[in-house]
Order: structure tokens, then C-alpha cells, then sequence
């Protein structure tokens, strides 16, 4: 019998960033064999037609604008709607599936319900997340809007955290996310393992090979921003010798007072300020590498779109989960020598670079949404069988 699942997103899906996520999970774990059920706040890209959709706060073409409300009221409109409609659908679900920051009462409810529950993390804890953006952020003199997405607000903190409580799994895209929870005291018992992935209709390798004698082209793609640790990429990239024929070209809008601190490391004329780009997957069939020297992540899509693409992933440890078989050159979170090392050496040995794209492409099946789909089905099948539901059935 099928999984039977109420997917709660309280955003656009397929929109950017993780809406796009979750309309791969809903989309890929539909084909996977899952019967879903989706309550989205609005559907901006349509979901395949077996999946059944239900809106919260559009209607046609008439929606909610979330300035209407703001952000966070609109999210918590949302979250109202899903928990008010969820015991008329109690004999149809066997889980429920949660993002942040939209989940408290619907987490309640399927609590009261006997609804199994797992809660998105597209990150790492959001305490942690914080603190260490916080030192960096410190370290280099650079003071986030108090908007960001990474400036410490305790409210929001506070019910993500409660949430984290809540919910009876914590779907953890990535050993860099799960261990970022350890860390804070969950057990592994809590901790449901899945995957993201990338689609490989629009990521797929060049049939044409880049001139061996052009130079090393290094790519940096995502918003520009302390977390993403663009700054030790480039003072990596300076200190290797690649940097005198190669390029480094980086595709991604700028945290202003982070570039006006990093203006004197940018100017330099191997590198190649793009600003947002909507033709990434060509960039990265031009490049060799990808370079992600990231301090926190969740699963980096970037990266296996570039192993999608045969471009190499030079990453942290943050994005490490894309490292199988020789296909990327991993470092410790801030360690620019390690980068510097790893950028000379796929720069001076043509071959170990073409042995690690070959290595890129032959793995790269395992990395697309559509295994990510029966990863994430068989998480919610452990939701549905495991210890913490046997503990409620038992109580």
C-alpha cells in the first residue's frame, strides 16, 4: 500500500531556492510511488496532475500578497489553515510533512491526531547556523541587516526550536545538518536521513572539452553572502598560481557591505564578477570547477548540479555529502590553504581533473531528484513504522 502524505509548504513551490526543493520532493517522490497531498500557500510552477493540490492563501489568480500580512504572520496564516483542515483528512494521511516556520500548529494537530510528523531542515540547526555566521561575521567587521536571514532573532530562534520539540522526525538532508543537530542534543533516534538532488535535464555535461591550455575556469555560484564563505575562495584563488592564467568568474548577488570589504580581493583581472545569472547550467558546462568553501549548509544544490555538469566540486565539509568516489576535493570550513592546495593542484595535473569529471559523470545518476524521490520515500516510511510512532501507539 502507498505511503499516503501531506506535504504542508508554506511558500511558493516552484519559485527559487527551496521552493524549488520542495516541488522536487513532492514531484519525485510522487513518481517514486507516494500518494501526495500538497497545501501550499501558492503553486507558482504546477505539479504533476497525480498530485493532489489544495492552495491556502490564493485562490485562482487571486492570492495573499505576503506584504499584506508580513512574512511571518502570512507563514503562521498558513500553518493556521493546514492544522484547521488536517483532522478532516486524518483517515487519508499516514505522515505529515513540515517546513520551518510554518509547522507549529500543524505539528499540534497531528500530534493530537496520531499523525506521524517530520519537519523539513534545508539547513543546519538554526542556533548554530547563527553563532557561526555570527563569529565571521564579527571576525571580518561586516554588521548583517538585521533582515537577514542569518542575523540572530530570537523570536524566530525560539519557534524553530519548538518546532525542532514537535516534530517526531527532523528530515536531515545532509551528515553536515544531521551532525549540526547532535551537536545540540537530539538523538539519532530523531534524525531521518534523505537527500536532494538535481535535475538532469538542464545539468548535463559539454560535449565539447575546454582548450587544457586556456587556463583553469573556476566558478562560484549562489548568493554572495558570509555563509557561503565566498572570501576564503578568493583568497585562495590568489594565492595559487592558477589565478595568473585561469579565471574564477562568480555568479551571484552581493551583500553590499560584504563586497565593499571584499572590493580589494575582487579586484583582480582573473576574476569575474557576474552578479545573478539565469544561465547557470551553461557556466557550469564552461567551467572546470565548482568552488563552495562554505562555513554552514543544508545540501547544496550547486554542487550536484555541478557534478550533473562534470564540473569538480572544490567544497567544505558543509558540502561534503556530494564527495563519492574521487569527485571532489573536500576542506575544513575556513582553511584557505587547504583550498589554495586544492585549486593548484586540479590546475597543474590535467589528468587528475579529467579523472575526477569522469568520476563526476559516473556518479552523478545517483545525485538526481529522481533518486532523491525513493531516498525521501523511504524516509517517510520509517516515519511511519518506527520507534516513536510505537511509542504513541503504545501510550
Amino acid at each position: 500500500m502507498s505511503i499516503r502524505v501531506l506535504h504542508s509548504f508554506p511558500h511558493k513551490i516552484g519559485a527559487e531556492r527551496i521552493a524549488t526543493t520542495a516541488w522536487h520532493e513532492v514531484a519525485d517522490v510522487a513518481a517514486a510511488g507516494a500518494e501526495v497531498t500538497v497545501a501550499a500557500a501558492v503553486v507558482h510552477r504546477p505539479l504533476p496532475p497525480a498530485v493532489r493540490v489544495r492552495t491556502t492563501i490564493s485562490r485562482g489568480r487571486w492570492r495573499l500578497p505576503y506584504r499584506a500580512l508580513g512574512t511571518n504572520r502570512t507563514l503562521a496564516l498558513h500553518d493556521r489553515i493546514v492544522a484547521s483542515a488536517l483532522p478532516s483528512l486524518a483517515e487519508q494521511i499516514d505522515v505529515v510533512h513540515t517546513w520551518p516556520l510554518g509547522a507549529l500548529k500543524t505539528l499540534k494537530v497531528a500530534k493530537r491526531l496520531g499523525i506521524p510528523t517530520v519537519l523539513e531542515r534545508p539547513n543546519a540547526h538554526t542556533r548554530f547556523a547563527y553563532d557561526v555566521v555570527a563569529r565571521e561575521c564579527e571576525r571580518l567587521g561586516v554588521e548583517l541587516p538585521k533582515d537577514h536571514e542569518h542575523a540572530y532573532n530570537e523570536a524566530r530562534l525560539r519557534k524553530e526550536e519548538e518546532e525542532y520539540r514537535l516534530a517526531d522526525y527532523l528530515l536531515c538532508p545532509s551528515g553536515f545538518v544531521a551532525d549540526s543537530f547532535s551537536a545540540h542534543g537530539f538523538g539519532a533516534e530523531k534524525l531521518l536521513r534523505h537527500s536532494y538532488g538535481y535535475d538532469e535535464t538542464r545539468y548535463y555535461p559539454s560535449v565539447e572539452l575546454r582548450n587544457s591550455g586556456a587556463g583553469l575556469a573556476a566558478l562560484f555560484v549562489g548568493v554572495c553572502a558570509i555563509r557561503k564563505g565566498l572570501h576564503f575562495a578568493l583568497e585562495a584563488w590568489r594565492r595559487s598560481p592558477a589565478s595568473r592564467t585561469g579565471t574564477f568568474s562568480i555568479a551571484g548577488e552581493f551583500l553590499p557591505a560584504y563586497r565593499e570589504k571584499l572590493a580589494g580581493l575582487l579586484d583582480h583581472p582573473s576574476i569575474r564578477v557576474l552578479g545573478h545569472r539565469s544561465d547557470v547550467p551553461e557556466l557550469m558546462r564552461r567551467s572546470d570547477v565548482l568552488i563552495l568553501p562554505s562555513l554552514e549548509e543544508g545540501s547544496p544544490l550547486v554542487c550536484m548540479e555541478a557534478v550533473g555538469s562534470g564540473c569538480v566540486p572544490l567544497v567544505s565539509t558543509a558540502g561534503a555529502e556530494v564527495a563519492i568516489r574521487d569527485n571532489a576535493l573536500v576542506h575544513r570550513p575556513g582553511d584557505v590553504d587547504a583550498l589554495a592546495r586544492h585549486i593548484t593542484a586540479v590546475a597543474e595535473d590535467t589528468e587528475m581533473l579529467w579523472q575526477m569529471r569522469a568520476a563526476c559523470l559516473a556518479v552523478a545518476p545517483r545525485l538526481t531528484w529522481a533518486s532523491a524521490g525513493h531516498r525521501l520515500l523511504e524516509a517517510y516510511e520509517q516515519a511511519v513504522t518506527g520507534p516513536r510512532v510505537a511509542l504513541r501507539a503504545a501510550a
